[in-house]
């Protein structure tokens, strides 16, 4: 199988490039080539069709990747099965220097990483740079997490018994499928805690962030050959959702998927893997929403806005898309929005000036102008923006629409930079219009009333999984369990907190250190 990549590669070497591969320095340093292979499992190989990696901003190729097929799906997990038993028993604080180790090696790549995912996926570089800094951040905790892995000391009912709870490895693999939005990121807020908690992992990549996927796994296989312990630990599989993501998720010795993407696709992963008994978690859809209450500080709300709703072109997870505005400063202040948003630099992602980089796609594109069209016909106002720019690349402007809130398209996320602006009059008014849709990610609210926070912050308040309060919905730190209620994941959370406990197998065990065998309950059983 080796033999036949490196033939492949030496078929593609002779074909004249016409890749803007050389246009970025920073790819070579990272290990990548015009043409990549983008399965790993301790070598480098594929044998599936050949994705192309777009940049948004011209919709050049930058290179080119050789995925991978349903049998280089079962290669791959051979020989995970083969790296498991191993890496399990290494003691998780020696498994937290390896991840620390990782974590150094992002470090060192951080530039040069941070503009591959600018370029691939299309967010201005200091995001791409900030993403890694995510991946660095998750890292670290998970470096600390390895020394505190801690279940908890129960005491017994009867007599000359002990019990405790212990956490370890899963039995089976993990099953990491990641979006194109955050590459590099959500790898590692899974990857990063499953390496520490003793799991074998393969990734699935975005079928568009090829590059930024392989140039992630070197570091960490890298990382992994270094300190003697077999690569295969953390494999990689670029493909389709029907050549490998199918076979994935159906797969009986993936003990966890975790998977990041639309709320339509993931109902379908939900189904399939609950029909095997397996677990999930799934971070899919949001509908954000800030609320603006008459007493909060305006110009804080201002620039939460602007980052909240346009930083990455409108394509987080978390992205603000229903601005709730008091009556009393809703025309003030939507006339400052307005003003703000008309200011934005809206370019090539690795220019610096730029604060609002390309779509993704054309399809994202097309979401884009059916969601302006099916808004105004629902009654929506255009404030600002609005159009796709005429230029190469998949530029659209950032977009401001006063909408009514039972307007069906509210319900819905557009993932693009659309935000609706909507008037309530209370507070419980706002809460109850904040929870009134299927999604439930995150939310914010601006206020200076301490009354209202604990509301907001309380059982009457928001029913999403982030409840901000003086800061946007977008932007959430590594140390908070990450994750939504509804559909935006019905609960699932990765990250920070005690996410760590979903990719380990917790057990209650009950220890008889005496000569006697009583019963719980005080049964007597002859």
């Amino acid at each position: 199988m080796l033999r036949s990549g490196l033939k492949l590669n030496s078929v593609l070497s002779r074909r004249q490039s016409t890749l803007a591969f050389s246009k970025y320095p920073f790819l070579k340093e990272l290990g990548l080539k015009e043409e990549n292979l983008g399965v790993y499992d301790g070598e480098w190989f594929g044998n599936g069709p050949v994705f192309k990696s777009v940049n948004p901003a011209t919709n050049e190729v930058i290179a080119t990747t050789r995925t991978g097929t349903k049998e280089d799906y079962e290669r791959v997990v051979a020989a995970m099965d083969k790296a498991k038993k191993d890496w399990a028993e290494v003691p998780a604080p020696v498994r937290g220097e390896v991840v620390r180790q990782i974590g150094e090696s992002l470090r060192e790549k951080q530039q040069a990483l941070g503009q591959l995912v600018s370029l691939e996926m299309g967010k201005i570089t200091v995001e791409g740079v900030g993403e890694v800094q995510e991946a660095v951040d998750i890292c670290d905790f998970a470096v600390g997490l390895s020394r505190c892995l801690n279940g908890s000391i129960i005491p017994s009912e009867r007599p000359g018994h002990f019990m405790m709870e212990r956490y370890n490895p899963l039995k089976g693999h993990v099953g990491i499928i990641t979006a194109f939005n955050f590459p590099c990121a959500v790898m590692f807020w899974n990857g990063a805690l499953s390496l520490v908690a003793g799991n074998t992992q393969l990734w699935k990549p975005h079928d568009n962030l090829c590059l930024t996927s392989i140039a992630c796994n070197k570091i960490v296989s890298d990382v992994l050959e270094k300190n003697g312990y077999n690569p295969a630990i953390a494999s990689l599989i670029c493909g389709s959702g029907k050549e490998v993501g199918e076979p994935l998720i159906k797969d009986k010795r993936m003990e966890l998927i975790s998977f990041t993407g639309s709320t339509h696709v993931g109902r379908h992963v939900n189904e399939v893997v609950a029909n095997r008994f397996g677990k999930t978690i799934l971070e899919l859809g949001g509908n954000n929403a800030m609320i603006i209450d008459e007493d909060a500080d305006l110009v804080m709300a201002l620039r939460a806005t602007l980052f909240s709703a346009v930083g990455t072109a409108g394509q987080r997870c978390t992205t603000l898309r229903r601005i709730y505005i008091h009556d009393n400063i809703y025309d003030s202040f939507v006339d400052k929005l307005v003003t703000a948003y008309k200011q934005i630099p809206i370019g090539d992602q690795l220019d610096p000036t730029t604060l609002c980089g390309p779509l993704h796609n054309q399809q994202a594109v097309d979401n884009f102008a059916n969601g302006i069209k099916t808004a105004k016909e629902q009654g929506g106002k255009v404030l600002c923006g609005g159009n796709v720019l005429s230029r190469p690349g998949n530029f659209v402007e950032p977009t401001l629409i006063a909408i009514d809130h039972d307007a069906p398209i509210v319900q819905t996320e557009i993932f693009a930079p659309i935000a609706y602006v909507l008037k309530f009059s209370n507070l419980d008014e706002a809460i109850e219009k904040n929870n009134d849709v299927p999604q439930g990610l995150s939310s914010s609210l601006f206020t200076q009333n301490q009354a209202a926070i604990f509301k907001w912050t309380g059982p009457a308040g928001s029913d999403c999984g982030i409840v901000n309060v003086n800061i946007g919905p977008s932007g959430a730190e590594i140390g908070g369990a990450f994750g939504g209620e509804k559909e935006t994941g019905a609960g699932g959370r990765e990250s920070g907190s005690d996410a760590w406990k979903q990719y380990m197998r917790r057990s209650t065990c009950t220890i008889n250190h005496s000569k006697n065998l009583p019963l719980a309950q005080g049964i007597n059983f002859g």
